[in-house]
């Protein structure tokens, strides 16, 4: 029989997968490291057993006692998961950019979560890294393990991530591509694979906003490197100790769009449901596709899985927010708007006031008038100031009094472009059904305000 005595023994092992829709352009074979087969569904499980297994052993915490760690959320993770295992309590600090999924997953485990503002110093007293080492000095039986100075971070990977890539490629592994947070990931596995070949390059990947590529390349921590960035579990405003930067053969940046949408990109053309470091380091790659040689065999660490994401970079609202999609067609306003709301509309029964109403709640400009599916007319604001302030007694009159020209009904996949084209000094608004049969409809600031992206 194969039967494991707790969680923590599924840790590692996890697959190698070969890329092909994304990478077919690239000179070698491109291989992923999958490591959200892991119970925790990210790398950091790994790290998070052994740091506690070190500390336990060096006797930093006892039976009973309190983990304490400011997390993006996985090393949280794999914290916690150790923690239901073992008997400990854990308290997390994070950041205010961090994914609101990740906090409801460590709070299902049973963590308690203290989130802290994301653009503050690292030494401010209101930082996630300081609120941790207060609450360790405060708190009896606790142990603040800080993943980012703990070497016991990167000789998880040492011990686990880079034998297993080695054997898994046989020994044919060329470069090693991996995104660079904590120093954990891409240092340990990088001394084992240098040890078996120091010809192996190792490329890390940065953020734009983060201090690291410059530290690696001038060796000067340069504060004015460092500005906010969207991308999650990676990137650094300090050098943590876990680095050595002698295994690194080069820092390449990516930006928070190109990584979020090659995230995306994983999903829809490989299957590989991943979180947005995956997305960076397949964007990192493919920036030095150049360097690659058709014998070349490249492993990508994939950190985390998705589900962490979902409400940031696999929603469609939150990209085009942040004009991290390509507002194309009517659909794209329309998903932009985050879910799809009822259109308002008026009947040709209703008053000119039942209309001012409607406006007034919901701040809105232009409204349809229907009977059923049919279109009759509509009604505009700008339409009714110039009826009202002729007629002031006008505001009883029924809509089919005073009804504007109905707005043109385009398909859902209109372009923009086509939809600025529709729009004009007497037609301020266009109607479109989606897949559903559903109206919809996009204003002329929706138009110049998707064209603005």
């Amino acid at each position: 029989m194969d039967i494991k005595n707790n969680i923590l023994e599924t840790i590692g092992n996890t697959p190698l997968i070969r890329l092909n829709k994304i990478t077919k352009d690239l000179p070698g074979t491109i291989l992923a490291k999958v490591d959200y087969f892991n119970p925790g569904n990210s790398i950091k499980d790994r790290m998070a057993l052994k740091m506690v297994e070190v500390a336990e052993k060096e006797g930093k915490i006892k039976p009973g006692g309190t983990i304490i760690e400011c997390t993006s959320g996985n090393t949280g993770m794999g914290l916690a998961l150790a923690a239901v295992v073992k008997g400990y309590k854990c308290i997390f600090t994070t950041t205010d950019k961090q994914s609101k999924e990740k906090m409801d997953i460590l709070k299902a485990v049973g963590a308690e979560v203290i989130v802290c503002p994301t653009n503050v110093e690292p030494d401010d007293p209101r930082s996630y890294y300081s609120v941790a080492q207060r609450l360790a000095r405060e708190i009896p039986n606790s142990y603040h393990f800080n993943q980012y100075d703990n070497l016991a971070n990167r000789l998880a990977h040492y011990e686990t991530t880079g034998p297993e890539i080695w054997r898994q490629t046989d020994g044919k592994i060329t470069h090693l591509v991996c995104t660079a947070g904590t120093g954990g990931t891409v240092t340990g596995t990088a001394q084992f694979l240098k040890e078996q070949n120091p010809d192996i390059q190792v490329w890390a990947i940065d953020v734009y906003g983060s201090l690291l590529t410059k530290f690696f390349r001038t060796g000067v921590v340069d504060m004015n490197e460092v500005h906010p960035y969207i991308s999650e579990g990676f990137g650094e405003d300090f050098v943590p100790k876990n680095y050595d930067m002698s295994v690194i053969d080069h820092f390449e940046q990516v930006t928070d769009k190109d990584g979020a949408v090659m995230a995306r990109r994983l999903a829809k053309e490989e299957g590989l449901f991943c979180g947005y470091s995956a997305g960076s380091c397949i964007q990192g790659l493919v920036q030095l596709k150049d360097r690659l040689k058709p014998d070349d065999m490249v492993v990508c660490i994939f950190h985390d899985h998705g589900s962490r994401y979902v409400g940031k970079i696999y929603n469609d609202q939150w990209m085009l927010e942040r004009g991290f999609l390509d507002v194309k067609s009517f659909r794209d306003i329309v998903n932009g708007r985050g879910s799809r709301q009822k259109l308002i509309t008026l009947s040709p029964e209703q008053t000119v006031s039942d209309a001012v109403a409607l406006m007034r709640k919901y701040d809105i400009e232009h409204i349809p008038v229907m009977r059923g599916e049919e279109i009759l007319g509509s009604i505009s604001e700008g339409g009714l100031f110039q009826k009202v302030f002729s007629d002031p007694d006008i505001k009883h009159a029924k809509l089919e009094k005073v009804l504007e020209p109905a707005f043109p009904v385009a398909d859902f996949m209109t372009p923009v472009e086509k939809l600025s084209t529709l729009i004009n000094k007497e037609n301020g608004a266009v109607l479109s059904k989606d897949e559903a049969g559903n109206y919809h409809i996009v204003t002329k600031y929706d138009v110049i305000q998707a064209m603005g992206k």
